[in-house]
């Protein structure tokens, strides 16, 4: 895919959605940081709903150590894995105290330290809470920089670099919200919705539906 074709695709994804941003509900840098820590494997749906009666409860570092692990394995319980992820938020809220003052950090180094932090989590916070050009790369991210042809890669990481290295700087920090979005509700992975897809005429997916009555 050229240069002139990428610059396309996320023009008519930005007019499409001129501000988009995540689906998790916050209200804070760190209701957003437990919420993405809370999202692995797990839906923003599914997410939104149990933090919805957490946060009522407890939504600083220290009311949720407060709770303790198994007080907020009540509130979690819904979601996937929450048995490990618990864990790694009471060590993430007692971190944060001790180490930070309570305050979310805003650099990679000292988020991915954090439980249950990796790259991907670090570049949500860092993108959405401090506006830093990142790229978050999930399972949507992958498949549409594969399937269109727009960032090809083999890894997760590999597929970052590329997107951060061909998307324009005008585009950056809004970029990751746009493909994410279009890869869960539109280039899905097993029936992608070609009717509704608004860069249609610009994807390079080889088997792409002829057909645009399906929306």
């Amino acid at each position: 895919m050229n240069k002139a074709k990428r610059y396309q695709i996320l023009a008519k994804l930005r007019a499409a959605n001129p501000t988009p941003t995540t689906e998790l509900r916050y209200q804070s840098t760190f209701e957003l940081l437990i919420a993405v820590i809370l999202s692995a494997q797990s839906t923003d749906v599914g997410v939104n709903k149990a933090t919805e009666k957490l946060y009522a409860v407890a939504n600083t570092p220290e009311t949720i150590l407060a709770l303790g692990e198994a007080g907020l394995k009540q509130y979690i319980k819904t979601i996937g894995l929450f048995n490990g992820k618990a864990s790694n938020i009471i060590k993430t809220c007692r971190m944060l105290i001790e180490q930070h003052g309570s305050v979310v950090p805003d650099n990679r180094q000292d988020l991915e330290a954090l439980p249950g932090v990796g790259r991907k989590t670090a570049n949500v916070v860092l993108n959405t809470a401090f506006g830093e050009p990142t790229m978050a790369v999930d399972t949507h991210i992958f498949r549409l920089g594969n399937r269109i042809n727009f960032a090809p890669g083999k890894t997760v990481l590999e597929v970052e670099k590329k997107l951060l290295k061909v998307i324009p700087d005008e585009f950056m920090i809004d970029a990751h919200h746009w493909l994410i979005l279009h890869g869960r509700y539109i280039c899905t992975a097993r029936n992608p919705k070609c009717g509704a897809c608004v860069i249609y005429e610009l994807c390079e997916y080889k088997k792409k539906k002829a057909d645009l009555d399906e929306t």
